[in-house]
């Protein structure tokens, strides 16, 4: 514990103070705890925390006073509903701080999480003592089942995330240096076209920077930039995440905008990775639950976010190879008109000439009406007239005559 004089950051576990020895948490036995303990450290900085359900538990006249001291600031605490009551809520301060915690806990579910509770100095027990008053002393969390169960998952969890982060770092970097070389395959064994998984949130670049400067668990500066049914997108150096709902407070609000404001700055914990999409998912502090995957609502958003990026990709490159498409395909429209404007021409030039010689033939098939006259025919008509007449001719033979 610091010597007097220095002072330091002391988190008062409230709720356990104010129970100690009791079944009923009393506010006036947690007010003669906090009074005797900044007696004896003038200079350190107090901070009460209770159970979020600590105004309802006390007596019923001490109700009224609880509230004033609440609104004024005195006593803090947790969102309904969090992990552990207040005892999540109270060592995620201490954590961030670095301060002492006042505590008769030992808080076992935790000693995966905080293992600083085990430093020297970390933790501070108090008692009443009868005709003496509170007395307060170093003290070791004492370990138990739950709380070698604690260390093991933490354990697990870490090892399972690193796990996690490094394939996504391998994955990203393949994708990075060979895009396209983890297109899945199609039926029939043939690859898809080349580019990046579906639904992909971020560049391979910007996921293996994020990635490699934060680790899950740390607190983050984002920007919220835009809005979905279901949460909040955030930009980070670039890098598009995703706050969803459940993350935003306990319990959860009905919209995103009512957390949030387009354009505010605000701190963060990150949350979860994913790295098939190149995803990334924040919390509020104090809401945070650090995990290996993330939530179903934070991958829907990251879909349909990463669907709409590509659609918007896909319609950019149309758009860039339709303007020489269409300079190409001016200019054979322009020769095309000029050969039809030259064809137009010729055949209105060919047009005059071959009426005029249409006309003539007409001319020349009337002159052979005129030549089939049927007076030339009735000559032989005549002949044929006379032949009777010579006929009569051999009555006058000159032999009859001698005879």
């Amino acid at each position: 514990m610091p010597a007097d004089g220095q002072g330091t950051h002391v988190v008062v576990d409230g709720s356990n103070l104010a129970t100690e020895g009791r079944s009923v948490p009393s506010l006036a036995q947690l007010k003669e705890a906090v009074a005797a303990f900044k007696e004896e450290h003038p200079d350190d900085n107090v901070t009460v925390v209770v159970d979020a359900s600590f105004g309802y538990r006390v007596d019923e006249p001490e109700r009224p006073e609880f509230e004033a001291a609440e609104a004024e600031g005195e006593y803090v605490s947790p969102p309904a509903g969090a992990i552990g009551r207040g005892d999540g809520f109270l060592l995620q301060i201490a954590d961030r701080t670095g301060a002492v915690v006042l505590s008769n806990d030992s808080f076992q579910e935790f000693h995966g999480t905080y293992d600083w509770l085990f430093e020297r100095g970390r933790l501070i027990g108090g008692k009443p003592v009868p005709g003496v008053g509170w007395i307060f002393s170093l003290r070791t969390p004492v370990r138990g089942p739950r709380s070698r169960d604690a260390v093991k998952d933490k354990k697990k969890k870490d090892q399972a995330d690193k796990a996690k982060v490094e394939k996504a770092i391998a994955e990203a970097k393949e994708e990075a240096l060979e895009p396209g070389a983890r297109s899945p395959r199609r039926r029939g064994g043939r690859r898809g076209k080349a580019g990046p998984p579906p639904g992909a949130v971020n560049e391979p670049l910007t996921f293996i920077t994020f990635i490699a400067e934060h680790r899950l668990g740390d607190e983050v500066e984002g920007e919220v930039d835009r809005f979905s049914s279901h949460g909040a997108f955030v930009v980070i150096d670039g890098a598009t995440c995703y706050v969803p709902l459940a993350a935003m407070g306990e319990p959860p609000p009905r919209s995103a905008r009512e957390a949030f404001k387009r354009g505010d700055r605000l701190r963060f914990v990150v949350q979860a990775l994913d790295a098939p999409r190149r995803g990334i998912e924040l919390a509020l502090p104090g809401y945070a639950r650090v995990a290996a995957v993330p939530t179903e609502e934070t991958v829907a958003a990251e879909i349909h976010e990463g669907a709409a990026k590509k659609q918007t990709r896909g319609k950019k490159k149309k758009a860039a190879a339709a303007k020489p498409a269409e300079k190409k395909k001016a200019a054979p429209a322009k020769k095309a008109a000029k050969k039809q404007q030259t064809r137009a021409t010729k055949k209105a030039a060919a047009a005059k000439p071959v009426q005029k010689k249409k006309a003539a033939p007409a001319k020349k098939k009337a002159a052979p009406t005129k030549k089939q006259v049927p007076a030339k025919k009735k000559a032989p008509a005549k002949k044929a007239a006379a032949a009777p007449k010579k006929a009569a001719g051999p009555r006058r033979n000159p032999a009859k005559k001698g005879r």
